[in-house]
């Protein structure tokens, strides 16, 4: 049995191999393969793009923050909080619990898409009043199932990541292939000119925000750095070998989808599925049966990952709650050993957005755009204070300990911190730009209305918390041990990084979590 027990790092046994195996589900969400076709032939560029200039940065600017001694607990609260001071600490995890709380909202756009083709009910991904039932109801059911305790969410996870992601992408792949090969008209053309999108159109960029969140997550990883067994070799190659991993199978992904949707009949939730209608019936009309059967395989992969983020952020938050920060309300767990009213808290704001963006946006696209950008500008915001505080441990901590270090000058350190700061500055800013894909000038007011005042909302959520929160602080029955790869229930790192526990809780010495979970 894994003694969750164990507060110390675990040996030093990782290796390249396997810390690459443990991370590895961040690169596959069919989920996001439409709006990335949106781009065309460009998606490759913008992968690319994406992958060097922030999600190296990020990787390694979180690696070594992650190994300095005394602060190899506690993630991103631990680094900001030691940095730029506790009140930003506690700012950055929060905005990495709500923007898990916004991110459900695109994955049950995905599941009602998948699920109108499979009972033939186009209401349910176009009507915005059946859309939002039909969201609200698979959400509160998933999260009924995991307040019975989370014994088997990793299992879920494991079983859902090979049957409904790993295998309907491996089919994806090999259809793609073969209508490659029959000649069969495609609606992208592959050139040098269009594999460069058109900068002048700031309209265009947006897109950008989608490669942005397909790389958001691996910090969450970054603590395993202190179980590697030569973290200075094998880091830097790992996180190179995750980015080109992502950009191979996102750009099969994304260009299956463009290939055979004409731009302007995509549809972000239900792209993946109108993608193996196409290619399933070229070889015959009457195989609509097995684009059913594939859809329900994503339905079920993408459910089961809904089902497995429930409880993990909650859960990262008490890293906060150890510092009296959360109200002792949020700050308590069941008798199944899940912190209920936290969780409750995130899907009162999942509900919140669901209701608003779904009937604001029109049940159409746009919902779909505004869920994916407030996602993505509510967790750059983190990022942020993540750069702020790398450049912070350079600048004024460099003499403290730490078993890995970026490569190079102290200019190179700080040089990619700035590279990975601006290039979030750049997301952030032409997140508010209204798509050009959106079909009128109107679309584009509400787009930008609505994605503002939406994250100014959760924006001050933190800090008010913060202000409010009993400055004697309190003291809790919870102790933290860190989830390593010794002590992590069977299944956990098919969960995706972002959405992890990274910590399991213990109280009155008994675990709070069972250690098959």
């Amino acid at each position: 049995m894994t003694d969750v027990k164990k507060t110390g790092v675990s040996a030093k046994q990782l290796s390249l191999l396997g810390f690459f195996s443990i991370t590895a589900s961040m690169v596959m969400a069919p989920y996001e393969y439409p709006t990335f076709a949106t781009s065309g032939f460009s998606l490759v560029f913008f992968l690319v793009l994406g992958g060097l200039l922030w999600f190296i940065p990020v990787g390694l600017c979180s690696a070594e923050m992650a190994t300095v001694k005394g602060w190899e607990e506690g993630g991103v609260f631990t680094w900001v909080s030691n940095t730029l001071g506790e009140k930003w600490g506690f700012a950055a995890i929060v905005f990495g619990y709500l923007q898990i709380a916004v991110g459900f909202v695109t994955m049950l756009y995905f599941v009602l898409g998948a699920l109108s083709y499979i009972l033939a009910w186009p209401a349910l991904n176009q009507d915005p009043v059946t859309k939002t039932i039909g969201a609200l109801v698979i959400l509160w059911v998933l999260a009924i199932t995991q307040f019975g305790g989370t014994k088997y969410t990793a299992t879920i996870a494991k079983v859902g990541f090979f049957g409904g992601i790993l295998l309907p992408v491996f089919i994806l792949v090999c259809l793609a292939i073969s209508y490659l090969m029959s000649g069969a008209p495609l609606q992208i053309e592959f050139t040098a000119k269009t594999f460069f999108p058109d900068l002048t159109k700031i309209g265009t960029l947006v897109v950008f925000v989608a490669f942005i969140l397909s790389y958001m997550g691996v910090e969450a990883s970054a603590t395993h750095v202190n179980e590697m067994a030569n973290p200075g070799r094998d880091y830097p190659l790992a996180i190179f070998v995750l980015m080109i991993a992502a950009i191979l199978l996102s750009s099969i992904g994304g260009l299956a989808v463009a290939a055979v949707i004409p731009l302007d009949k995509i549809n972000l939730s239900a792209g993946v599925v109108q993608t193996f209608e196409v290619l399933i019936l070229h070889h015959g009309p009457n195989l609509e049966w097995a684009v059913r059967g594939v859809s329900a395989l994503l339905v079920l992969g993408v459910l089961a990952e809904i089902a497995s983020w429930i409880v993990g952020p909650s859960r990262g938050l008490f890293v906060a709650a150890q510092r009296g920060i959360l109200p002792s309300v949020l700050a308590k767990v069941n008798k199944n050993q899940v912190p209920v009213n936290l969780v409750i808290a995130q899907l009162l704001i999942s509900t919140v957005a669901v209701i608003v963006l779904t009937n604001v946006g029109g049940g159409n696209n746009m919902s779909f755009l505004v869920a994916m950008a407030l996602t993505v500008v509510i967790y750059l915001s983190s990022y942020f204070m993540l750069f702020l505080a790398y450049i912070h441990l350079v600048r004024k901590q460099e003499d403290l300990p730490r078993g890995f270090s970026i490569p190079g000058s102290k200019g190179l350190k700080l040089a990619i911190a700035v590279v990975g700061f601006l290039v979030s500055a750049f997301a952030f800013v032409i997140s508010f730009v209204p798509p050009s894909t959106l079909p009128t000038a109107e679309d584009g007011r509400v787009y930008v209305w609505l994605l503002a005042v939406s994250f100014i909302v959760v924006f001050l959520v933190p800090f008010i918390i913060y202000a409010l929160h009993d400055k004697r602080g309190k003291k809790l029955n919870v102790r933290l041990v860190p989830v390593t790869t010794e002590n992590a229930p069977s299944g956990h790192f098919f969960i995706r990084p972002r959405a992890r526990a990274t910590h399991h809780l213990v109280v009155d010495n008994t675990q709070h979590s069972d250690p098959k979970a």
